[in-house]
């Protein structure tokens, strides 16, 4: 079934946009990966619970959301992006028109289709990029391989996908959008706690530096020494 046209912001409108919150109170999440591997899907799924199997090619929405994390109220905001990364020689160049969108979010999804090689050969070269804009080895990365629920066409086993992980030292999981909400929302979940841990221990680096040390206290017998040095050179 083909969703109405997307001239308006269809996918907006369920998805309740939050205010501006304190510092440490948001979360910015970046979702990237090849076309058709699913990216708006998981979005919409985790943020409200649906599954819309359909979507036209999207120019990048941003949507906002509350959520709830361990007891806490976060507002997470997710950026949506284009599927126009493939790998080609211009690679590097196509990456590029995606840096300010790479910059701004601390948390990133990189998704592939297990039913689609070529989007699982697209995995690296983005985490690549991720990490030349983020060189912090802390800012949280998974790869996520989508529509699990394909087995007859799978062309993507699942231990490639644990051992490119494994090989960019960054956490791997197979969900499938349609028949799993829950792991789509523990993914979600999983990335948000990532982030406030990142966020919490540059804050606490921050706190540290601003800290002027305590001057030493003057060791008194230099002083003494100094003082009977200054005595006998006018004695003489």
């Amino acid at each position: 079934m083909r969703l109405p046209s997307m001239s308006q912001p269809f996918l907006l409108a369920p998805i309740a946009e939050c205010p501006p919150g304190p510092p440490g109170a948001q979360v910015r999440l970046a979702v990237l990966g090849a076309r058709d591997v699913g990216k708006s899907a998981i979005i919409v799924r985790f943020l409200t619970k649906r599954f819309i199997g359909d979507y036209e090619p999207n120019t990048g929405n941003l949507y906002s959301r509350l959520v709830h994390l361990e007891g806490d109220r976060i507002a997470v905001q997710i950026q949506d992006t284009p599927g126009c990364i493939q790998v080609q020689e211009d690679c590097v160049q196509v990456l590029d028109s995606l840096s300010r969108c790479v910059k701004w979010a601390e948390g990133f999804l990189l998704v592939y289709s297990i039913t689609d090689y070529s989007s699982y050969q697209s995995v690296r070269p983005l985490y690549q990029h991720i990490r030349k804009v983020h060189p912090d080895a802390r800012t949280p990365i998974i790869i996520v391989g989508n529509k699990a629920d394909l087995l007859h066409a799978r062309q993507v086993e699942a231990k490639e996908g644990l051992q490119l992980a494994s090989e960019l030292g960054s956490l791997f999981l197979e969900i499938s959008t349609s028949d799993d909400s829950q792991g789509v929302c523990d993914v979600f979940q999983y990335l948000c706690k990532e982030v406030s841990k990142v966020q919490h221990a540059g804050s606490t680096d921050r706190r540290r530096s601003s800290i002027i040390p305590r001057p030493k206290s003057p060791n008194m017998q230099d002083l003494k020494r100094r003082f009977k040095q200054a005595l006998s050179s006018k004695v003489k």
